[in-house]
């Protein structure tokens, strides 16, 4: 999964194609680099229904969002949202439960960066992977951004390339251009073939559908800077209907040139896919092309995540301590709370290092759909009502109750959902104090 570089960028106006190809570049990351790969292993090649479905989701998520942020910017956009429409304990909740999201996607990426780089050092422990890309991710993120946007501006076109370059090449091993494939290509044409694992392996690998979505938000929030803001739900469909061709052509392709006992959660799905006694180069540097991709979208991340806190502290729904400054312009103790947050995911790959990628993703995938209810939940009270916005609603909300229900149905995303409710029990725990604090403060002032 990525975040857009641009919401780094300074305000211009932009047109709408420019989001649309904004919203590709950010949103193709680990999620859909690796996590496809785990999609694949849990629901085999029907998993193209559900990358199918989980962008409509995603496009109704992305449309209240931007028509909110058209009738009334912002500058806490989802949360002042949800604020302004079910009062201080929303605001408090969705900012948190997006914060703890950010927290875990970090970790999710962490863990995926660490798997790529053991492709060329198995023996090499994942934590010290994960601990050396989170200092380095953490000491961008503390000196500013001042250059990085224009590097993220390169990443996001090295990402599309990295694509481009496996479609051309999967479509000459399979039409035997070039030869010494690694497996023998055969079409899931069979009921059985495509569905291996029945419905309800489709069901369970919904969430990780999603999650190859997530970042949507992010583009939300940047349409008040469209030239012409009512564009917005144009540069979405566009944006969504590119990532369902690119997803949906280069899974298909991967599932065709991969039998299935191979996907597993440790490799990317395009690098076996790839894999050549004639190509012998090519598997290695397109894992390297995905080591520099995730690490964009996780520094990327750790800036959204940052800001988030500064927010949060702010405005009275963290500690006041985390808004501070050190010498008035690095963010050192956001920093150091985020830096728990990711050392946990670092123990979590000692301990767990078989598991922690499944773990952590499910249950980033469920913390960023939780948020995104929050942003359908809040157009229903903002937006003016009409018949087929509440159906688009009604409908964005059931495919994510599909997502969050069918994890439960699989044995490793399983964990992964008892993390999400933990979180969220946690943050209601906290929201009910802080409500009950202010209420008695505000009685003692009168």
């Amino acid at each position: 999964m990525g975040k857009s570089s641009a919401v780094k960028q300074k305000d211009q106006k932009l047109k709408w194609w420019q989001l649309s190809l904004l919203g590709v570049a950010g949103t193709i990351g680990t999620g859909y680099f690796l996590g496809s790969g785990l999609a694949i292993s849990i629901g085999g090649p029907a998993v193209l229904i559900a990358y199918f479905f989980a962008a409509v989701g995603t496009y109704v998520v992305f449309d209240a969002l931007s028509r909110m942020t058209a009738d009334h910017p912002e500058q806490g956009s989802f949360r002042s949202y949800a604020q302004k429409a079910f009062g201080s304990w929303a605001g408090f909740g969705s900012g948190w439960v997006y914060w703890f999201s950010e927290l875990l996607i970090n970790g999710s990426q962490l863990t995926a960066l660490s798997i790529f780089s053991r492709f060329w050092f198995p023996q090499v422990p994942m934590w010290i992977f994960a601990a050396g890309f989170g200092i380095l991710g953490l000491v961008i993120v503390f000196f500013g951004n001042k250059g990085f946007d224009r590097v993220e501006n390169v990443l996001a076109i090295i990402k599309m390339a990295a694509i481009v370059m496996f479609l051309v090449l999967a479509v000459a091993l399979l039409a035997g251009w070039i030869g010494g494939g690694k497996y023998n290509p055969k079409f899931p044409i069979s009921y059985k073939e495509f569905f291996p694992t029945g419905g309800i392996g489709l069901w369970s690998s919904f969430i990780f559908a999603f999650y190859a979505y997530g970042g949507i938000e992010v583009l939300g929030i940047m349409s008040n800077r469209l030239q012409k803001p009512e564009d917005a739900p144009k540069a979405g469909k566009v944006m969504l209907i590119t990532l369902v061709a690119v997803y949906v052509l280069s899974i298909g392709l991967a599932v065709s040139m991969v039998p299935l006992s191979a996907f597993n959660p440790k490799e990317s799905p395009f690098v076996l896919a790839l894999s050549s006694d004639h190509l012998v180069f090519v598997p290695h540097l397109f894992n390297g092309v995905l080591i520099i991709a995730g690490f964009s979208t996780m520094t990327a991340s750790l800036y959204a995540e940052t800001s988030m806190m500064l927010t949060l502290a702010q405005e009275g729904d963290a500690p006041k301590l985390f808004s501070r400054k050190w010498k008035g312009k690095y963010p050192l103790y956001a920093l150091s709370l985020i830096s728990v947050g990711l050392i946990s995911a670092i123990v979590m790959s000692l301990l767990l290092p078989g598991k922690v990628y499944e773990y952590i993703t499910t249950a980033a995938g469920l913390m960023l759909l939780y948020n995104w209810c929050f942003i359908l939940l809040s157009s229903g009270k903002l937006l003016e009502s009409s018949r087929s916005n509440n159906i688009k609603r009604w409908i964005g909300l059931l495919l994510i109750a599909m997502a969050v229900v069918g994890s439960f149905f699989h044995k490793l995303s399983r964990p992964g959902v008892y993390i999400s409710l933990l979180l969220v029990l946690l943050i209601a725990i906290c929201d009910l104090i802080v409500q009950w604090v202010r209420r008695k403060h505000a009685k003692e002032s009168r």
